[in-house]
């Protein structure tokens, strides 16, 4: 029975536009090849597995993964078993005959793709050869020094020769689609197309490699993209080869992809092509039967990150925990690029304002990020031993206490309060008050560093003087290790402790596209971005006011580093006015979004890639139309009914794309606009004033109502115009020779 690859979104309204139903059929076949396959490394593990299940929809047993053997992940992720049709058996056997290890199996995740895995050293042998035929063919030359790009030349030439193995092996005609993601899979591409197998080819670049090293220094990269002499500078850095590779799989490719329309730009000037589609990336959503269910799992997991902060800041807890908000940022320890360092001078500014206001509100920011350590930090281990000691004192006297209050009732007399408790309880109390006495500030850093004296963030940490004391109203914790729920410290995945913040601050001025972002989101959790991150300029195109919907976009393209700390400091600000019911309503409008980031719907860029380069590999067979200019525009959230949950007023964060004025005002009512906060950390004393003045009204006549501003949004929702759909034709000849649309 053939297999129907009908693609439709069902979970949006509008976008009965975007199903195809002139898609291939059997006998084409799509393998995917990247370095990633059951083998995590970054965040193009996270677009594989998870968009997996959505391609496995579209194509079935068709879908084939191609990387690495690596045994430790094959023992825990992959089952082995027989190749799945005859041509693959062959192929298999062939090239296993021929003194190469070749794996075929299926991958434990949601779907259960096939993947064929290679054993890189049962190829060594080759590795010079290989080479001499890569120079030789394209002028691309790699060091014998540089191992991963060795690896990355097995890599491509094993994947070339199974495909054109596989190609061989095929009783009738296969039409062949192999997409190819990053540099380390591009010498596969590239050789595919140097032998002229017949394989529709499409190479994906999540972040372009010169772009990640340039960033990484103090260069202005987004205003000097055009400048760049991009052969200098890759050779400066010694990753000339490597540019090379990836520069030449993204031209060589019949279809070539970014994620992001921001990358797309930084592409076409520095591997010198544009993009044909742009394909974000997207998430495997986990719809709850209520709308109550994501905002109880927030109230659970928040309770558990209070119970660690009442250990952690044991003796200095001088704050409400139900006035204290909880921020974090987290990602690979990419100082600059993930914004890190635009993040803590906005907290400094933040502090101030606070304070000079007399706020009651607590801010907590973790600081996730992995770094070199040797161990925890002793004090910290001991604030949660002292906070356990508590717990089972209090236990203790309560039992007993108990107890007594339940004799008490029941023989029918009030119970003496003086007899409650006894000299007994009283000593365990007061030794319970003396063990919380401590004469030092609670740990910035959870963990000993290895590089305490020049960590990038423990170094900002001391310039702007945020160390915890009772007197600050911003709290620091840099926890350098990523979470895990057997931590003797923070026992928490990394989900569940999204869950039980406030807002996640991701102020990246380098981001190609943004998971943690998307990932809050998708949690109903409020996140900060840029209009420099894939997810920053795609929330801005697809939502009509972000802010409301609790997408903070920070200008970091047009403006200077101080302005746009500026604005981060006060969308910061803003979100610590709200009042806890407006924060329910915002949360309940930041789920809603998480339908634009799932894979049924972004998948279908993924599609038209492919799609478009069948019709360039097999222009007999396939026939497609692409718009001149493919965009990311399929529908768009419109801004809410109700008015915005928060008391500033909402303002696009590019000056280029509207004119009205910022207007986050002061508790004074003048603006904490950016030319009103200073460049040190601190900010004027204009801000001055009072809260009542700041709220604007009794929070109860706020006009609000879910269900029905949810129904507003979906039915608002913008269907795509039906001529911008492309279509896949499939022409079969007649008899009479006439070719026909299937």
């Amino acid at each position: 029975m053939p297999l129907v690859r009908s693609f439709s979104v069902t979970s949006l309204n509008g976008l009965n536009g975007w199903e195809d139903d002139d898609v291939p059929d059997e006998d084409v076949v799509l393998f995917e090849v990247a370095w990633e396959v059951s083998n995590k490394v970054g965040g193009i593990y996270t677009v594989i597995q998870t968009k997996a299940k959505v391609t496995c929809d579209e194509w079935g047993e068709d879908y084939i993964l191609i990387g690495p053997y690596f045994e430790h992940n094959v023992r825990t992720q992959v089952e082995l078993i027989e190749p799945t049709k005859p041509a693959l058996k062959r192929t298999v056997d062939s090239m296993n005959s021929r003194g190469v290890k070749v794996y075929f199996g299926r991958w434990l995740i949601e779907g259960g793709p096939c993947v064929v895995l290679f054993d890189l050293q049962s190829a060594a042998w080759s590795l010079d050869l290989w080479k001499a035929e890569l120079w030789e063919s394209s002028g691309v030359g790699v060091p014998w020094f540089d191992r991963e790009a060795n690896d990355a030349v097995l890599f491509g030439f094993l994947t070339t020769w199974f495909l054109g193995e596989f190609a061989a092996q095929c009783d009738e005609v296969s039409y062949v689609v192999a997409h190819f993601h990053e540099w380390l899979a591009g010498i596969g591409l590239i050789m595919c197309r140097m032998r002229h197998l017949p394989v529709a080819t499409i190479f994906t670049t999540h972040a372009t490699l010169l772009g990640r090293y340039l960033c990484a220094g103090a260069v202005d990269f987004y205003n000097g993209l055009q400048h760049f002499n991009v052969d200098k500078e890759a050779g400066d850095r010694q990753i000339y080869h490597r540019y090379c590779m990836e520069r030449a799989a993204s031209n060589c490719a019949h279809v070539f992809t970014t994620v992001s329309q921001i990358t797309g730009v930084e592409a076409q000037h520095l591997l010198k092509r544009k993009p044909d589609i742009i394909t974000p990336n997207g998430l495997n959503l986990k719809k709850f039967s209520a709308m109550h269910e994501f905002q109880n799992l927030h109230a659970q997991s928040k309770a558990r990150i209070q119970e660690f902060i009442r250990g952690h800041f044991y003796g200095h807890i001088d704050f409400s925990l139900d006035k204290t908000l909880y921020f974090f940022i987290a990602g690979r320890y990419e100082f600059s690029n993930k914004g890190a360092d635009i993040f803590l001078e906005a907290l400094a500014r933040l502090n101030y304002l606070l304070r000079l206001n007399r706020s009651d509100t607590t801010i907590v920011v973790f600081f996730i990020m992995p770094a070199r350590t040797n161990n925890f930090n002793v004090e910290t281990l001991k604030g949660q031993a002292v906070r356990k000691q508590l717990w089972d004192t209090a236990n203790v006297i309560k039992e007993k206490f108990g107890k007594k209050l339940y004799e008490s009732l029941l023989v029918g007399e009030m119970p003496d309060m003086g007899n409650m408790m006894d000299k007994e309880d009283l000593t365990l109390m007061k030794r319970a008050i003396f063990a919380t006495q401590r004469h030092s500030l609670p740990p910035v850093c959870t963990h000993n560093m290895l590089e305490d004296a020049t960590d990038p963030v423990l170094t900002n940490i001391r310039r702007i003087g945020l160390f915890n004391s009772r007197m600050e109203r911003v709290k620091l914790i840099f926890h350098p290790e990523f979470l895990s729920s057997t931590s003797p410290l923070l026992p928490m995945d990394y989900e569940e402790f999204v869950r039980g913040c406030h807002l996640g601050v991701f102020p990246s001025y380098y981001e190609p596209w943004g998971y943690t972002p998307a990932e809050c989101t998708v949690m109903g959790i409020p996140s900060v971005t840029t209009n420099l991150s894939g997810f920053g300029c795609f929330m801005a195109e697809h939502v009509a006011d972000p802010l409301s919907y609790g997408i903070y976009i920070v200008d970091r393209r047009f403006r200077s580093a101080d302005e746009s700390c500026n604005q981060l400091t006060s969308f910061l600000y803003g979100f610590c006015q709200q009042t806890r019911r407006q924060r329910i309503i915002q949360r309940n409008r930041t789920e809603r979004l998480s339908d634009l980031l799932d894979w049924r719907y972004l998948g279908k860029y993924y599609s038209q890639a492919r799609h478009l380069a069948l019709s360039k590999t097999y222009p007999d067979i396939f026939s497609y139309s692409l718009l001149d200019e493919m965009t990311t525009t399929g529908f768009s959230y419109p801004r809410p009914a109700s008015v915005p949950p928060s008391p500033s007023v909402s303002r696009p964060s590019s000056p280029h794309s509207d004119t009205e004025a910022p207007a986050v005002r002061s508790l004074g009512g003048s603006s904490v606009g950016e030319s009103s906060l200073a460049g040190s950390s601190s900010a004027p004393s204009s801000l001055a004033g009072s809260e009542d003045d700041y709220v604007g009204g009794d929070e109860d006549e706020e006009r609000y109502d879910e269900d029905e501003e949810a129904a507003k949004d979906r039915k608002n929702i913008r269907t795509p115009e039906l001529s911008a759909i492309p279509q896949l034709y499939r022409r079969r000849a007649s008899r009479d020779g006439i070719d026909e649309k299937n």
